[in-house]
């Protein structure tokens, strides 16, 4: 087992990665919290709960869970309906303020637990246990949130983890799908941040990443994280793709694209805009374009796309200024920055990029 370290202004908080992590949660729960013992609420989603949950509950005696709620998988449960129900359930299971929320899945489980705990008597303590490869960029960092029908995590609050607990076992059982979309933000981590790290995954394959890539995948983000916690500055630089990502993500209906395949879609957009704006990047569209299609990814979705739909929903975007669109763009190799640009404009690069790439 290894352990990183996020370092932020408010806390500082262990990531523990290694094999057969769940069958170890007393040990790390005890290098977490020490001798206390802890009132425990355990969300999870359908997919994970009958695979691991009770594997949990046997690997955690000393802790008490009094209670769990398992939504239904999918983008659709990061919603005000769920959180309300959610919260329901902790309230009735007479949570107090030294309790501990356990985000027990992926993403979705991750954001809508951490958004709980975030919002709980003003804020409790939670633990992630992220059990795809997708959220190991997704469970580091406190951004929780939930979506809303006009824009995708438009509703949330920062909130750090007390610990991120890390079982590479866990993936194993993923689908092929599910590896795609994890994979998208490993490369994306290596486009901003790590050129080795971008040229081994490329070179490897999805199913073929290793702990040491996922390390330096976390550690990419770690670094950002530290630097800027509460996305004043060069945090902002992890959204690199997903301007257009999230509007894929909305105007397609949540659940259709994973958030890796949306992200993996937009960076190429994002890479098509840099070269643009930067003509001497050392980059070529098609070229990254095959090399993702040789991955596995499909660019269905850019080719397909309503751009005037892709617009609006782009509008409502939280990283907006005055009305203008923000993307991140890539200056030079790993030297991400973020820019502003008029609708028309943004309007008038994606027609151009479908014209020269999709025609």
């Amino acid at each position: 087992m290894e352990t990183l370290t996020v370092k932020t202004t408010h806390q500082s908080y262990p990531i523990f990665l290694g094999e057969q992590l769940l069958q170890k949660a007393e040990m790390i729960f005890k290098r977490i919290y020490g001798s206390k013992k802890k009132r425990l609420f355990v969300i999870t989603d359908t997919t994970v709960a009958p695979l691991y949950l009770d594997q949990l509950k046997r690997n955690l005696t000393v802790h008490q869970i009094v209670g769990t709620f398992v939504i239904p998988s999918g983008e659709a449960s990061k919603s005000l309906e769920m959180y309300s129900q959610a919260m329901t359930a902790m309230l009735e299971a007479k949570l107090d303020r030294s309790s501990v929320v356990i985000a027990l899945g992926g993403g979705v489980v991750g954001d809508l637990a951490g958004f709980l705990a975030s919002t709980y008597m003003r804020g409790i303590s939670f633990v992630q246990m992220p059990t795809t490869l997708l959220a190991h960029d997704s469970s580091v960092g406190g951004k929780t949130g939930i979506n809303h029908p006009l824009g995708k995590n438009l509703i949330g609050a920062f909130h750090q983890p007390d610990a991120v607990i890390y079982d590479l076992s866990l993936l194993d059982s993923l689908p092929q799908r599910e590896w795609l979309s994890g994979f998208g933000e490993v490369l994306k981590h290596g486009y901003i941040g790590d050129q080795e790290l971008l040229d081994h995954v490329q070179g490897t394959g999805v199913t073929n990443i290793t702990a040491s890539m996922l390390r330096q995948s976390i550690a990419v983000k770690a670094k950002i994280v530290e630097a800027d916690e509460r996305e004043k500055g060069v945090r902002a630089y992890l959204n690199f793709g997903h301007t257009i990502a999230h509007a894929l993500e909305q105007v397609s209906g949540y659940g259709a694209l994973t958030h890796g395949e949306a992200v993996v879609n937009g960076m190429v957009f994002s890479l098509y805009l840099s070269k643009r704006l930067h003509p001497s990047l050392p980059i070529h569209v098609d070229d990254e374009l095959d090399q993702l299609q040789k991955l596995g990814y499909s660019f269905l979705p850019l080719q397909t796309m309503d751009v005037r739909l892709m617009i609006e929903s782009m509008l409502t975007d939280k990283k907006n200024t005055d009305s203008q669109i923000a993307d991140v763009i890539l200056v030079e190799p790993q030297k991400p920055s973020v820019i502003l640009l008029a609708k028309e404009e943004f309007e008038t690069y994606l027609n151009q990029f479908k014209g020269e790439h999709f025609s």
